[in-house]
């Protein structure tokens, strides 16, 4: 589990897009990103998630998802990730999903 991986090394916090949250017939993707910390154990993290060759296709075919570290730059837009996924492609607000790790349950 994706959560898990993270948590586990010490990552607090999570931030879900895709279009699995819009109104798409037949959502397909779930991006996001995490929030780096001084606290992780880069031992504990899946190399997955740092892995940005051939497309991230490690990543994807292991858990799904594409996923970035949130204060990185998305080069097309010059934002980082946690902000370049609240804005559409036309540039207008948009929600995006947050997950605190730190749950007992997760």
């Amino acid at each position: 589990m994706v959560t898990k991986n993270l948590k586990d090394a010490g990552i607090k916090t999570v931030y879900l897009d895709g279009s699995f949250i819009t109104t798409k017939e037949f959502p397909n993707d779930i991006d996001g990103c995490w929030d780096y910390n001084e606290n992780i154990n880069l031992n504990k993290l899946d190399p997955v998630f740092l892995d940005f060759n051939n497309s991230r296709k490690n990543m994807k075919h292991k858990y799904g998802v594409d996923f970035f570290i949130a204060n990185t730059i998305e080069l097309g837009s010059g934002l980082p990730f946690v902000k370049f996924f609240q804005s559409t492609r036309n540039g207008e607000d948009k929600g995006i999903i947050l997950i605190e790790l730190e749950e007992e349950n997760i």
